[in-house]
């Protein structure tokens, strides 16, 4: 309780001094590489899409979606402060902290989540402005507010979450929703369980002493490495899926084979390792960090530009008319947002 009353009376203080001065501690709560994995796979979404986004709206639409990813990572800990303050990894954001006091993280959280929302109405469809909401939605009522603090499964079904930004930059490009963006989802989510558990087996004691129950603290580690092997097992056909099905080359299958058998490797020596080998959970979850970038460069590579024809078109995002091809749109994104990965950390 001590902890509680110290993150809430600073920010008093702090509240009086310039805005500007907390302008990095709320951009902080955006959680901003969180955001930028998700910013990215929306792109991707987008970018396969058998309709190019004229590139103003496109970015528009992109800046709408890396805002909504920031709301929700905001709201998230908004909730989440109280246990925040009682884990190491996780002491220093800036609720916990002092710079920003929780009222106005809420306050801030919900005000761009619905300017987001907006504005990716305005700027794409009704469709892709429902889905990003609904992602909103999902993340913080569904796994916050619930799921984190109630079950071990938190990360399976929560996970979800971060498996919808490829629909929704599909449906901003195209105002529907395709076969494509959900194999993409499904291998968003099938690499959330073993990513987030890898990093939980070695905070383990963090996540019991914040009352978080995490598959390594109610199952241990035995069933939670058996787990990760599994879903990783799973994992490596469903990434394939955008090779066999055409919409991705023999680039990208290489790239998901190859990396599929990193991944797979790392799961099964994590499997095979003791209890007191720390190692092999860290190098798993660095990897998959890694994976999930790499498996969907290759594809915006491979697929973004090999689209297609398609006659299908966007109510609200026309095909590029303009001189700027889709290439030197992908180059400006992927340099701002690795601008912006650099940024947070």
């Amino acid at each position: 309780m001590k902890i509680t009353a110290v993150s809430l009376s600073r920010p008093q203080a702090l509240s009086r001094s310039g805005s500007t001065t907390r302008m990095p501690d709320f951009f902080a709560l955006m959680k901003p590489r969180v955001m930028f994995l998700a910013v990215f796979t929306a792109f991707v979404g987008m970018m396969i899409a058998p309709v190019h986004p004229d590139p103003l709206l496109g970015s528009i639409a992109m800046l709408a979606i890396a805002v909504g990813a920031g709301a929700a990572g905001m709201l998230n800990m908004w909730y989440d402060a109280d246990i925040d303050a009682l884990m190491t990894r996780t002491a220093q954001r800036p609720i916990p902290r002092g710079s920003i006091s929780r009222k106005e993280a809420l306050a801030f959280g919900l005000v761009l989540a619905c300017a987001a929302v907006v504005v990716l109405r305005i700027a794409s469809n009704v469709a892709a402005a429902e889905l990003l909401a609904f992602t909103i939605f999902f993340y913080v009522a569904v796994y916050t507010l619930w799921l984190k603090r109630n079950t071990p499964q938190n990360i399976v079904i929560g996970g979800a979450a971060g498996a919808f930004p490829p629909i929704v930059g599909w449906a901003a490009a195209t105002g529907h929703v395709g076969l494509e963006p959900l194999v993409l989802f499904l291998i968003i989510f099938l690499w959330t369980p073993p990513h987030f558990w890898a990093l939980s087996l070695n905070r383990a004691d963090e996540y019991s002493r914040a009352g978080v129950p995490m598959l390594p603290v109610v199952a241990g580690r035995a069933a939670t490495t058996r787990q990760i092997l599994i879903y990783s097992v799973a994992l490596v056909p469903a990434s394939l899926l955008p090779w066999a099905l055409g919409f991705a080359g023999l680039m990208y299958g290489a790239t998901a084979l190859g990396c599929g058998a990193i991944f797979l490797a790392l799961a099964v020596q994590l499997r095979r390792s003791n209890e007191t080998d720390r190692q092999a959970a860290h190098r798993l979850f660095l990897f998959s960090i890694s994976y999930l970038f790499l498996l969907f460069a290759a594809l915006l590579s491979d697929g973004g530009n090999d689209r297609r024809s398609s006659t299908l078109s966007s109510p609200g995002l026309r095909p590029i008319t303009t001189s700027v091809p889709a290439a030197t749109l992908e180059r400006q994104f992927v340099a701002v947002c690795s601008f912006t990965s650099c940024q947070g950390r």
